[in-house]
């Protein structure tokens, strides 16, 4: 299995420092990524967000600090730090953060 990655290996580093937010936008980071899945670390100024769409497997957003508030097949759902939401694949989600927020995106693809 081939594994791409932008942290190094066996090295504990902090969440904050691998990413700068980006004023009025947003900022990613792939952390890991392999044919199985991979980890992206996005950082979202306020009124930023995704545009619906749909991804052919599911994914699991991991809010690290802010709010955000994902749109799940029509249905609202407010995502704090500390908290999961699954988003089954086929489904048409979309995300938006009402202030300054961090996630973790995990796409699931095997």
């Amino acid at each position: 299995m081939t594994t791409t990655s932008t942290i190094p290996e066996s090295t504990v580093l902090a969440l904050e420092a691998l990413i700068t937010p980006t004023e009025h936008g947003i900022a990613s980071r792939i952390l890991s990524k392999t044919v199985g899945g991979s980890l992206t670390l996005f950082a979202f100024d306020t009124g930023q967000g995704l545009a619906e769409h749909t991804a052919p497997f599911d994914a699991l957003v991991m809010v690290l600090s802010g709010r955000l508030v994902l749109t799940i097949g029509g249905v609202d759902v407010v995502a704090t730090p500390g908290t999961v939401v699954r988003m089954p694949a086929g489904i048409p989600h979309a995300l938006e953060a009402p202030e300054p927020s961090r996630m973790l995106l995990n796409m699931l693809k095997a």
